[in-house]
């Protein structure tokens, strides 16, 4: 047995009998640890307090969710910049209390257009890389804040920027979970290589811990730049030209006509129904079909009486994880130039042939994707006092992006690149103007009167979180914030026996884990690595709303001050 296992034995046999309950109140007390945030206003929920409470304050002026979003997006670009930002890409699904209508926007940029698989053989690089001005696409978020804002918002553009532009004027206290992915070695290593970002991120030439103060004057400049002058400040002017200019410094291929034709496209959203519930993702190029063939594949045999932290249950859901990611790495590509074969990878039908390739007592290692033909992120969600509700994605992929910051502007540039593959004939082969594969996903799900915007972020993670939230809820009856902080399992790919599980898991569920061949590694009680969550919940009977935050992160669900 697995040391690490062995280790939490006496521990988990104290807490197991609380976790065996579905979440909600047991005999032995409430075992979550926050509450659910209940009110008739609107709520804000996000991974950092400052970002909600600046969500709020625009509810409270009588915005709508999607300019409380672009709020609170602006403000995490100050306060989790390495997560996210102006030089990132952006996915949304937006749900209208009036119609019921459900709307998707894909506002992720592609490859330069002189950027090309020989273009980087000439250079001896045979992987697409994972970092630098080679692996940097043009960023989608400010087109997509634009184009949300044309359709849904309500208050005035400038207004939506004070906040953000004030934290990074007078600067902010870092907090826990920021401080350590900042202070994180290989973070580290990755902004020193790069001058403009070690002189924005590492003041002093050490990162930013817990407590300090940090500002960030060169973005101001630029979200002042965006609310003065609209998504054209990022696409065409100053911000533009900063790009280009640090784009040619670096031997970038990045031309004025790449950002000047980008737009965001909006999307029909790809569902599933999941025991009664339907459950919403984005279509590739993202890999919301992971999360929704997850689920099919779940559904095919019932919950275990045992509970959500049973073996059986847990076994059931990495073994589902793996044929669905394989799908995904197999299928999912830039819909404009490769149409995946989502009919039949969602049908019900393929999701029994691919559970009936689980064994219910043996990890399976080696997963092939099936026949279907014939990093880090920043969510956050959004409801206002009218019901509607913006579920929202942003990204610069891995932790500081390319590693490469704006010149005088104070952003990272994203590596989304780094999702292209060099393989000749694949659909997600890397190709001037084409978008690469994505991993974030937002999700929404409603049943009758209730309907729920949420999402977990962590890159490779966010599928398999995503399901395991779905499933804590409809199978075993727990409320939006136990399904959030419930124990969470991750794995990053679809092939070994290796999984990552968070030690509050019962001892006696990974012990059976153990002998049926997974690999477990045991994780913090709460960490990042198994992705930052947040809910919220809209009844439309009683015109409640529901908030619920991630305790893995330094977010809160925020209500909307009541007017006076």
């Amino acid at each position: 047995m697995n040391a690490a296992v062995r280790w939490v034995g006496l521990w988990c046999a104290v807490v197991t009998p609380l976790l065996g309950q579905a979440g909600g109140f047991s005999d032995f007390g409430r075992n979550y640890g926050r509450s659910m945030v209940i009110s008739k206003q609107g709520i804000a929920a996000t991974s950092h307090a400052l970002a909600s409470a600046a969500a709020a304050q625009i509810l409270a002026k009588g915005g709508s969710a999607a300019d409380a979003a672009i709020a609170a997006n602006a403000v995490l670009a100050v306060v989790e910049p390495m997560k996210n930002g102006l030089g990132g890409d952006l996915f949304m699904l937006y749900w209208e209390a009036a119609s019921g209508k459900l709307s998707g926007l894909n506002a992720s940029g592609p490859a330069p257009r002189e950027l090309s698989p020989g273009f980087l053989a000439k250079k001896g690089v045979t992987a697409m890389p994972q970092e630098g001005i080679h692996s940097f696409t043009v960023p989608g978020a400010v087109d997509g804040w634009g184009k949300v804002h044309e359709r849904f918002g309500k208050l005035p553009w400038k207004d939506l920027f004070a906040s953000a532009i004030a934290y990074a004027e007078q600067g902010f206290p870092v907090t826990e979970a920021i401080s350590e992915s900042w202070n994180e070695a290989e973070n580290v290593a990755k902004v020193r290589k790069y001058p403009e970002s070690a002189r924005v991120f590492l003041p002093g030439g050490k990162p930013a811990k817990q407590g300090d103060f940090f500002r960030n004057p060169d973005m101001a400049r630029a979200l002042r730049l965006v609310a003065d002058e609209g998504r054209n400040a990022i696409y065409k002017g100053a911000i533009a030209a900063a790009i280009l200019k640090t784009s040619q410094a670096l031997g970038g291929t990045m031309t004025a006509e790449d950002l000047a034709a980008f737009s965001s496209e909006w999307v029909q959203p790809i569902s599933v129904d999941y025991r009664g519930w339907r459950v919403y993702e984005l279509p590739p190029n993202s890999q919301g079909m992971a999360a929704l063939e997850m689920l099919n594949i779940m559904e095919v045999t019932p919950p275990t009486p045992l509970g959500a932290f049973s073996a059986d249950e847990m076994h059931k859901r990495i073994e589902a994880m793996k044929l669905s990611y394989a799908d995904v790495r197999r299928y999912a590509g830039d819909p404009r130039s490769y149409e995946a074969p989502l009919a039949r990878l969602l049908s019900k039908d393929y999701a029994r042939q691919r559970a009936a390739l689980i064994d219910p007592k043996k990890a399976k290692a080696d997963v092939a994707a099936g026949q279907a033909v014939g990093s880090d992120t920043t969510y956050l969600t959004m409801v206002d006092k009218d019901g509607n509700i913006a579920s929202w994605i942003q990204s610069l992929y891995a932790e500081f992006g390319s590693g490469v910051t704006v010149e005088g502007m104070g952003f990272l540039l994203q590596n989304r690149g780094g999702g292209f593959t060099l393989e000749a004939g694949h659909p997600n082969v890397l190709a001037g103007g084409k978008r690469p594969f994505h991993t974030i996903i937002p999700a929404f799900m409603e049943r009758g009167e209730q309907h729920i915007g949420f999402g977990i972020m962590g890159g490779a993670n966010q599928p398999l979180a995503h399901a395991q939230f779905v499933s804590n809820l409809v199978d075993y009856g727990m409320n939006i914030q136990a399904a959030i902080e419930a124990p969470r399992f991750t794995k990053r790919n679809s092939t070994g026996n290796d999984v990552s599980i968070e030690v509050r898991t019962p001892a006696a569920t990974l012990q059976q884990l153990s002998a049926r061949g997974h690999q477990i590694s045991i994780r913090r009680e709460y960490t990042q690595e198994m992705g930052r969550g947040q809910a919220i919940l809209h009844d439309s009977k009683t015109g409640l709303n529901y908030g619920a935050s991630d305790p893995r992160a330094d977010g809160a669900a925020t209500p909307e001050p009541i007017a006076r």
